[in-house]
């Protein structure tokens, strides 16, 4: 008997062993490595991205949903998000935030698990307004902004209240981290100009009018801007929580009647929402020229034409605001300040080549965020924009 129970013993041994074996098999077979490399002399903490080819090993025989990220040798997993662009019901690309020291590489895996993701009510976020005629809002942890559709646009063309005709893009001022969009267009459904009062989380104080705000555009023709009017029609892309994604399309505009295209993502943790534009026009255009509004002609401007970023640092209630252009230096042909009289028609204009396509980011920051407490510190991050720009973080698959 006792034989009998040592033999059973060392059974139940073996297999727990071949049990927990073939466990670590098969969860090694469902796992892979991500290397992300920082080739920048300062840290980054940013969003990055993963192509479904490059985990098409992980992702065949399991559901995307169950798909997760970690940093390695750690439990800590990831907070991680889909995008699906061609809207087939599979997603194409995998995001995640990495951070990453400076000149270093920090390692990733990839794996199958159910557990649960960290969930935060820090997020990017975008949707369509109809509460509020037809803006387009979108945001993130540090800045919002919004653009206005064609329901405003008519209004303002039939001379009734409450409508906008720009194409200029707004901002939003925010001192909180969390999302602020939904709250800020209810409590202004209720009590109108709510949103225009600080009440603790920030307000919209920027007058955009028929400025170009901060990231419209134009057409830069003997000494003149043409601009165009509302967006017509928009497409939701992807709402969060790591970046948000989505299209404005504009009716054709100008003497060249240029249909413009714009592909607005914001990512979290970032000051500046990066426009994938593409223009088809009938005739050929000389530019596409970029705009900052100069508002009341107070503020202070910087022209970097050699690192791309071209910045506005301006005196706004009894803060600051620093709004930016940034963009690689090679496409801009001139860059310059159109001051004029008639209101809203002052603008910093960056000039670059004639193209169908152009990307460039626009962005902002606001002293009553304690993000910034002056101007130097502002032209550093734009600096640092720049370099981003030129040197993305590098994503290797193993």
């Amino acid at each position: 008997m006792k034989i009998r129970n040592q033999l059973k013993l060392i059974l139940n041994c073996c297999f727990t062993v071949l049990f927990f074996t073939a466990c670590i098999s098969k969860n090694k077979s469902d796992e892979m490595e991500i290397k992300v490399s920082n080739s920048l002399n300062f840290d980054r903490k940013e969003i990055v991205t993963v192509k479904r080819s490059q985990i098409e090993k992980i992702v065949k025989n399991n559901s995307e949903k169950n798909v997760r990220v970690k940093l390695k040798g750690t439990d800590k997993f990831l907070t991680t998000q889909w995008i699906d662009y061609d809207k087939d019901g599979k997603g194409d690309e995998l995001l995640f935030q990495a951070e990453v020291q400076a000149k270093s590489v920090a390692d990733f895996v990839i794996m199958i698990d159910t557990v649960k993701e960290p969930q935060s009510k820090v997020v990017a976020y975008s949707r369509f307004v109809p509460e509020r005629i037809d803006d387009y809002a979108w945001e993130n942890n540090r800045v919002a902004f919004r653009a206005y559709g064609p329901v405003a646009q008519q209004l303002v063309e039939e001379g009734k209240e409450g409508g906008t005709l720009s194409s200029g893009i707004d901002l939003w001022l925010k001192k909180v981290d969390y999302s602020i969009i939904d709250d800020w267009y209810a409590k202004n459904g209720k009590e109108a100009g709510y949103y225009h009062i600080d009440h603790g989380e920030g307000y919209d104080p920027y007058h955009v009018g028929a400025s170009r705000g901060t990231g419209g555009a134009g057409v830069w023709v003997n000494d003149s801007l043409q601009v165009g009017k509302n967006y017509t029609n928009y497409k939701t892309i992807a709402k969060g929580p790591l970046r948000t994604i989505f299209e404005l399309d504009y009716a054709p505009w100008s003497q060249y009647k240029i249909k413009e295209t714009k592909r607005i993502s914001l990512d979290l943790g970032s000051n500046f929402s990066k426009f994938d534009i593409i223009l088809k026009a009938k005739e050929q255009f000389p530019n596409y020229t970029i705009g900052i509004t100069l508002h009341d002609k107070k503020g202070e401007i910087n022209i970097n034409k050699t690192k791309g970023w071209f910045r506005h640092w301006e005196p706004i209630d009894k803060t600051f605001l620093g709004e930016g252009i940034v963009l690689n230096p090679e496409l801009v042909t001139q860059a310059f300040t159109n001051n004029a009289t008639t209101p809203d028609q002052s603008n910093l204009l960056i000039v670059t080549n004639p193209s169908q396509k152009i990307t460039f980011y626009a962005g902002f920051v606001w002293t009553g965020s304690k993000q910034v407490n002056e101007v130097t510190q502002w032209d550093e991050m734009l600096n640092k924009q720049a370099e981003i720009i030129q040197n993305p973080l590098q994503v290797t698959v193993n």
